[in-house]
């Protein structure tokens, strides 16, 4: 399949050299997904489907256009470069638009050792549904649980091959594997719902459907009896489980993307301290068995670990070939691309330095506030940072957790609570983005 889509990538560029292309990029995905989902043992749905991808970029000029289809016929991609080539001379004229020098494009990569594609077979449907029952049956074995909603088993292959006319072309495949449920505790208007999901590149390294099952229920059993806490200034323990939701929100504001707009908390604090001076945010795209690991970016360019925040001291923006030219800077080789439009700046693995306390270390040091373990609906301004969330999670008094809460309102500013974050030690390796629990001190709860 990788030399089809390599083929297929070539037709394109040729077909677009010859509608009139001064430069173009390409690319093929093939993929293939299969999802089975159960309710109250039995199957409830079965959906298999792969297919074949394309797109295509023309440059006339400084002039651009995307075009895709899912018809990889000669007739299909002729049009489509036709199109392409027709759109791109009624485009605007963008001065940042182009390819990479080819001075710049990445060589030599080795794609195995990121070990993104697992070599076993596609499983069968049946083991995926037997996995499904097996987590809904350990969940349902959890005392207090009522009822599990649609437990989904879920595979995926996928190929992908990107060349342009100025040299590059390169591919890579990946896999995934996937189980998740949610369980309810309860019944009528005390029932309270909470999930757990897991998903890995290598079918070997999913935990068990029981672990997975078991895990989910206790989640829900432990969340009956739930109601608002207090109102007022209160420190706020992030559970692993959303922490990460701080550090992206982070991500978005250092975006290229967000810095070319000026839409951004960040925009003046290039150089300036951004989180505590003992934590650094990493980025790095070359972790083994990583769903964010990529051998070279969007537009071809080698990635490479890099320190996004060193020492809590913002030391770049996330930038591809158009917003680092329009803010005069190198590409970080950042660029994502799909198949309908030009590519647009995006991190891959990112993992923020761990503390030396536990998430009950921090608990027990936090006295008396609130643990979230799940986070509703969002209200950032870009601008100023100022941030609202829905909540749920357990009330902590004198270090110990009392009772589960549902429907409050965390509220802050994000760059004063990026600033005072404490670390625990609890991040999972596995996870693309590796951020432990998070405490942050004086946040506002609106609750009863």
């Amino acid at each position: 399949m990788t030399n089809s889509l390599e083929r297929l990538t070539q037709h394109l560029l040729d077909a677009a050299k010859k509608a009139g292309a001064d430069a173009a990029d390409a690319i093929a995905v093939s993929g293939t997904s299969l999802s089975i989902d159960v309710l109250k043992g039995k199957l409830e749905h079965a959906e298999r489907s792969e297919g074949v991808d394309i797109g295509l970029r023309v440059l006339i000029g400084r002039r651009q256009a995307s075009v895709s289809a899912s018809d990889t016929s000669a007739a299909t991609i002729a049009t489509m470069a036709e199109r392409a080539v027709a759109m791109a001379r009624e485009a605007p004229e963008d001065p940042t638009a182009g390819l990479a020098d080819p001075s710049q494009l990445a060589r030599d990569w080795d794609v195995a050792a990121l070990q993104l594609e697992d070599p076993s077979p596609e499983p069968a449907p049946a083991e995926l549904e037997d996995h499904a029952r097996r987590a809904e049956a350990a969940a349902l074995a959890v005392t207090g649980v009522s009822q599990v909603q649609s437990t989904s088993a879920g595979y995926g292959r996928r190929q992908i091959h990107l060349a342009a006319s100025n040299g590059f072309s390169g591919g890579y495949g990946r896999t995934d594997r996937a189980l998740s449920l949610a369980a309810i505790s309860g019944t009528g208007p005390d029932m309270e719902r909470d999930y757990n999901g897991e998903s890995r590149l290598f079918q070997a390294d999913l935990p068990s459907p029981e672990k997975i099952g078991r895990i989910a229920g206790e989640r829900a059993a432990a969340r009956a009896g739930a109601k608002k806490p207090p109102s007022g200034s209160f420190p706020v323990l992030f559970d692993e489980r959303v922490s990460a939701s701080l550090i992206g929100h982070l991500l978005v504001a250092i975006n290229g993307s967000s810095i070319v707009r000026g839409s951004s908390f960040l925009r003046d604090r290039l150089g300036k301290q951004v989180l505590p001076e003992a934590l650094s945010l990493i980025e790095d795209p070359h972790r083994p068995r990583i769903s964010g690991s990529r051998p070279f970016d969007g537009e071809g360019l080698p990635t490479s670990r890099r320190a996004i925040v060193e020492n809590g001291i913002l030391t770049g923006w996330t930038l591809d070939l158009a917003t680092a030219r329009k803010l005069g800077m190198e590409s970080t080789a950042n660029a994502a691309r799909g198949t309908s439009a030009p590519p647009s700046p995006s991190v891959s693995n990112v993992a923020l330095t761990q503390g030396t306390a536990s998430r009950d270390d921090l608990l027990r040091d936090m006295g008396t506030g609130l643990l979230v373990t799940s986070l509703i609906g969002s209200t950032v301004n870009p601008n100023t940072g100022d941030y609202s969330r829905g909540a749920s999670g357990f009330w902590v008094e004198n270090g110990v957790i009392t009772y589960p809460v549902n429907e409050c309102t965390i509220a802050g500013n994000l760059i004063d609570m990026l600033l005072k974050l404490i670390p625990a030690n609890d991040a999972e390796p596995h996870k693309s983005r590796m951020v432990p629990s998070l405490l942050v001190e004086g946040l506002t709860l609106a609750g009863a």
